[in-house]
């Protein structure tokens, strides 16, 4: 709720900045332009209920940075995080006078601001620091505005995409609301020098004379007020450590050794960024994404149970119950922690990762081919028709596993081994990969008729299916990490293509998967094997040819390869 408060006031500001630089650009043009979207815009943010809303936000916004510091046990953030801090709580200063000299005036003294003229006038001629301190006050609220967008943003799956036409919005946008701003000052110097007398009359009357000490004591009340809602935060903040510390610490263990003691109540991004331990945290440490996470060992009472926004995450991605978000959890009592993601991956990366990347064990199909003699090939062919082959093979037999629903674990040379049942239940993995066998052995007699005059003879294939229990996990080091499936059925399941040969078929499935997957494979040869590794035989099906398999298998598919 905390978040989704923050992000809307957040937009509302960030909408009434970007309206301003934009009516702050047309200054190329001319003021009459700048005035002209300002007759529009101006009667929209001062209709009281619109003012209400705008208002509303920028106090919740400024409320929720306040509680988003007391929050912190540790000030010490990322760069980018301080950046945004700084210039978010450096615009109530600024915007302080802003509000005073223009909204205050207008309402209560009879300041005219409601025109470019009189404002571009009062800023570039009468108080020129003042100017200054409005482009300051821009920046610092288009900058902190941009930071946090990019923070809620990046994540999302089209931002890749949009990336390079958003920062080259989030440059130009106030490069032109500055060009337009020194375009309007030089035209009203231009005025200045047609009338001397204008701006001695401007002057004079904006804001009105009497009312100038009123707005000097608002304006600096509203920044003190400000500082010391800052200063209270901040002497809060060391109450509460101190009441922590007395309360007892937590101890925290991380891999290779290290570890730190905390105050309870110290999250353990917080304990790693202290201890200078590298972690992943894509969102800033604010709970809206699930790089953080860790793998935790801890005594019994020494974790506190997740918040619903916790679980909510940590359930989506379906991580085990020893698995935490960093920047969520508070240890009471000592515990050990594995950060789960490299610390520098980039965000896109870190979001793909699969419900699968710390290891679980699901039943699955596993499926293998291979191509029979192929080394005779190889022998036969040069090594630039050996690769045009093995491509045209890999992409039919990619085709056909994923068209059944799939997915290629891997090709190893004129091998491919894929999964079924990654995201689907088991009868239904059986079926798919009866369905790719099926569709596979279609495709290579299309592969065998359009390379007929480059083979010497057909290419023939061995299918070998099996289902069972398997531990599935992305594995491997750095950007070679895959997600493959490891374990006995696996093994079985190679075993069993291999057995193609031995009996003169292209297709061998084991007992176990037909009765999953509730075929009946009419035609086919039963029979027991002795499978190495194995104490009891083991139940297997061989068909000729894969082609065999019942038509109706393949009747949810949209479309299927033609058999010539």
């Amino acid at each position: 709720m905390v978040r989704r408060l923050r992000l809307i006031t957040g937009v509302i500001l960030f909408t009434y900045v970007l309206t301003h630089f934009v009516n702050h650009s047309l200054g190329i043009i001319s003021i009459a332009a700048m005035d002209t979207m300002l007759s529009v815009v101006y009667p929209i943010w001062s209709y009281p209920p619109v003012t209400f809303v705008l208002y509303g936000a920028l106090i919740i916004h400024v409320t929720l940075a306040l509680y988003a510091v007391w929050q912190r046990h540790l000030l010490k953030l990322l760069p980018v995080e301080a950046a945004q801090y700084i210039l978010g709580f450096t615009v109530p200063l600024l915007l302080a006078e802003h509000v005073t000299n223009t909204r205050i005036a207008a309402a209560f003294y009879g300041g005219d601001f409601g025109h470019y003229k009189n404002l571009l006038t009062f800023l570039w001629y009468g108080h020129r620091l003042n100017g200054f301190l409005q482009i300051a006050l821009l920046f610092a609220a288009w900058t902190h505005a941009c930071i946090g967008l990019r923070f809620s943003l990046r994540l999302r799956p089209w931002y890749d995409t949009a990336q390079p036409f958003l920062y080259a919005a989030a440059l130009l946008v106030p490069v032109l609301a500055l060009f337009g701003y020194i375009a309007g000052g030089r035209e009203i110097g231009v005025v200045i020098a047609r009338d001397p007398a204008y701006l001695a009359r401007t002057l004079a009357s904006q804001p009105p004379p009497e009312a100038r000490p009123a707005l000097f004591t608002i304006t600096w009340s509203i920044r003190f007020v400000f500082l010391g809602a800052i200063a209270l935060v901040l002497i809060a903040r060391m109450v509460r450590h101190e009441w922590w510390r007395r309360k007892g610490v937590a101890r925290i263990s991380y891999p290779g050794g290290r570890s730190i003691e905390v105050v309870r109540g110290f999250t353990v991004l917080e304990a790693s960024r202290l201890l200078g331990v590298p972690h992943a945290s894509i969102c800033g440490g604010k709970g809206r994404c699930s790089t953080c996470r860790v793998r935790v060992r801890a005594a019994l009472g020494a974790l506190p149970d997740p918040s619903s926004e916790e679980l909510d995450i940590l359930h989506r991605i379906g991580d085990p119950p020893n698995v935490r978000l960093a920047c969520q959890l508070q240890p009471l009592g000592p515990i050990e922690v594995t950060p789960l993601l490299p610390a520098f991956e980039p965000a896109r990366k870190a979001l793909r990762h699969s419900i699968y990347a710390h290891g679980g064990e699901r039943r699955i199909a596993i499926l293998f081919a291979d191509l029979r003699d192929f080394t005779h090939i190889t022998e036969t062919k040069l090594p630039y028709d050996v690769v045009f082959l093995l491509n045209r093979y890999c992409q039919a037999m990619g085709d056909s596993v994923e068209m059944a629903g799939g997915r290629v674990d891997k090709f190893i040379g004129d091998g491919v081994m894929a999964l079924f049942g990654l995201e689907t239940d088991a009868p239904d993995a059986c079926r798919q990969a009866l369905i790719a066998a099926r569709l596979m052995s279609i495709q290579l007699v299309e592969l065998n008729r359009v390379l007929a005059p480059d083979l010497d003879a057909p290419l023939r294939l061995g299918l070998g299916i099996h289902f069972g229990p398997a531990i599935v996990g992305e594995i491997g080091n750095g950007g070679m990490k895959a997600l493959t499936a490891v374990g006995d059925t696996v093994n079985t399941a190679s075993r069993l293509e291999s057995l193609c040969k031995h009996y003169d078929c292209e297709l061998v499935v084991s007992e176990d998967l037909i009765a999953c997957s509730g075929v009946d494979l009419q035609g086919a040869r039963r029979q027991e094997v002795e499978i190495r590794g194995h104490a009891k035989l083991l139940m297997i099906h061989t068909l000729k040819s894969a082609n065999q398999l019942p038509c109706e298998l393949a009747s949810c598919l949209v479309s299927e390869p033609a058999q010539e």
